[in-house]
């Protein structure tokens, strides 16, 4: 549309003020179970038979089908019986449980969490914090022990996390060869998505995942098993707790959950740490040095917002932070996905 026509009919603003509703059909999809039902089904099926197999109202049902449709994750044929429905291929791959690159986990995280969350935008751009006091009715000073307010949610979190790597992990890991480090510590590393990438990329490499110690027990229990012989743990918090020596440390989404002095904190642990030649690898979504984007960054920093004490930041602010902490030799790479990378050596 030409500017004019914008002026005329503000296309991209009904567009935004709709973008919620996008979100929470494919949510409220996924939490039904409409996609795992067609996937297993084998066969499209009607919209009374979805209904009654999940549980669900038939005019309510139909509409949320009808609405998946017109946002490309159904797909509709119309027979003689009547309307038919199927998963499209992206949905297969993408919105099914069962599927090696589901972003089911992250979505309910998204659906159940953050939603509540901004909900209360407008109160932290006001007072320049998180808000989970006023979502879930606890305190706000700590995100993370707010985030893992129960054994639940921080499952939830880490399958979260593990759904985001199994589509971004390879890219950011491939953007730099790592093959040289062989003795790797992802810090924070959750559920282990990332570190299970990086041993399938770098087979000669082990990696330590240094992690809060009810978040390495979750991870053994329910995420990384035993024969896994590259993966190993440490338990450990990584403020207030000594870092051990490797040769190069993985900070994925890390720093954009803390402001800068916090940051400059832990960098400068990880540089004592670090073995002479080794280095460190900053898994981030970049912003674009001149503020016009990526707009998804942008909207990320927002979430940074409402969630935690940090912020998303460009390049030159990742860099400025490696460099205040000790490193040198810093390479950025964009991915032209989520996340990009940033290397910094000792």
């Amino acid at each position: 549309m030409s500017s004019t026509e914008d002026l005329d009919y503000p296309q991209i603003i009904v567009q935004y003020s709709n973008g919620f509703l996008i979100s929470k059909v494919m949510f409220t999809a996924c939490e039904l179970g409409v996609f795992d039902l067609l996937l297993e089904s084998g066969k499209p099926l009607s919209s009374d038979a979805i209904a009654a197999c999940l549980g669900a109202s038939t005019m309510g049902m139909e509409r949320l089908l009808d609405a998946c449709v017109g946002l490309k994750l159904l797909a509709v044929e119309m027979t003689q019986e009547g309307a038919l429905y199927r998963n499209t291929e992206i949905s297969n791959i993408y919105l099914t449980k069962s599927s090696p690159k589901s972003q089911y986990d992250i979505m309910m995280y998204y659906s159940n969490t953050v939603y509540l969350c901004w909900q209360y935008l407008a109160d932290a751009v006001r007072e320049g914090r998180n808000q989970y006091e006023r979502a879930f009715g606890i305190s706000s000073k700590d995100p993370f022990g707010a985030m893992y307010r129960s054994d639940e949610e921080m499952l939830k979190f880490m399958a979260g996390q593990n759904s985001v790597w199994s589509i971004c992990g390879r890219d950011v890991l491939a953007a730099f060869d790592l093959s040289p480090f062989t003795q790797i510590y992802d810090l924070g590393g959750g559920g282990g998505a990332l570190a299970r990438e990086c041993v399938s990329l770098y087979p000669n490499s082990t990696v330590t995942i240094y992690d809060l110690p009810k978040v390495v027990q979750v991870a053994k229990e329910q995420f990384v098993s035993p024969e896994e012989q590259q993966i190993a743990f440490h338990e450990g918090d990584f403020f207030n707790d000594s870092i051990p020596e490797a040769e190069l440390y993985i900070l994925s989404k890390i720093l954009h959950d803390w402001d800068d002095d916090k940051c400059k904190q832990l960098l400068t642990k990880v540089y004592k740490a670090c073995k002479p030649g080794g280095g460190v690898l900053l898994v981030e979504s970049l912003l674009n040095e001149d503020k016009s984007g990526p707009a998804e960054t942008q909207l990320y920093s927002m979430n940074m917002l409402v969630q935690t004490e940090g912020k998303e930041r460009t390049a030159a602010e990742y860099s400025k932070l490696l460099e205040a902490a000790g490193f040198g030799v810093i390479q950025v790479r964009r991915t032209g996905k989520l996340y990009d990378a940033v290397l910094g050596r000792k």
